[in-house]
């Protein structure tokens, strides 16, 4: 089978730099015409099923993409953005005045990273992945879409490559960049990864 895993396209929040985590933010104007543009350039494959993460941000995304194909979004709790405790709603620059140990581990060894109210990046990765299995099961031999988050992307596209969560950063995923994995029963193969080549004439956040 073959996921077409998006990130949600753009919300102020991400213009902003501001951490979302689990907040409910729908997209910006930008976002939505980012989400039209996925839209058209999907339209070309045939999807037999797009799941989604529960947020706005990611749903809305999600809908755009489905609408054409004559699809129902399926929402899965377990594609949900990692839960960012006391930094949701701060910018960077914000937290790393309040938190600065918490921000040095998290740039650089985001596996270990600990601060109040967060969600451990482990327990991201053991949910992903469980959503990941419902997925596979559901629609062997078939291409779907995922419309998930930045973080949660990250973790599912590791795992495919046989990475650990201490490369987190070693990926860029951007909104609305579209990923490519092949799952068969005894290899993984990503064949796109952050495609942005629909977006070739809207910024980018």
């Amino acid at each position: 089978m073959r996921v077409l895993l998006v990130r949600h396209a753009e919300t102020d929040w991400n213009r902003e730099r501001r951490f979302q985590g689990r907040l409910d933010i729908s997209l910006s104007a930008a976002g939505r015409e980012q989400a039209e543009s996925a839209a058209r350039l999907l339209a070309a494959t045939p999807l037999a099923a797009v799941w989604s993460s529960p947020l706005s941000r990611a749903r809305e995304t999600a809908t755009a993409i489905a609408n054409p194909q004559g699809l129902a979004v399926h929402v899965e709790e377990a594609f949900t953005e990692m839960d960012f405790g006391e930094w949701v709603g701060l910018t960077r620059d914000e937290v790393k005045a309040r938190f600065p140990d918490a921000l040095s581990a998290w740039a650089e060894t985001p596996q270990t990273a600990r601060w109040p109210g967060a969600e451990p990046l482990e327990d991201v990765r053991v949910r992903a992945l469980a959503g990941l299995e419902r997925l596979r099961a559901a629609h062997q031999g078939q291409t779907v879409c995922l419309v998930s988050h930045g973080i949660t992307s990250r973790v599912l596209i590791l795992e495919a490559l046989g990475l650990g969560p201490d490369r987190l950063w070693s990926l860029q995923i951007s909104s609305t960049g579209i990923s490519e994995l092949e799952f068969r029963d005894d290899w993984t193969t990503l064949h796109r990864m952050n495609s942005l080549v629909h977006l070739a004439d809207i910024a980018v956040a």
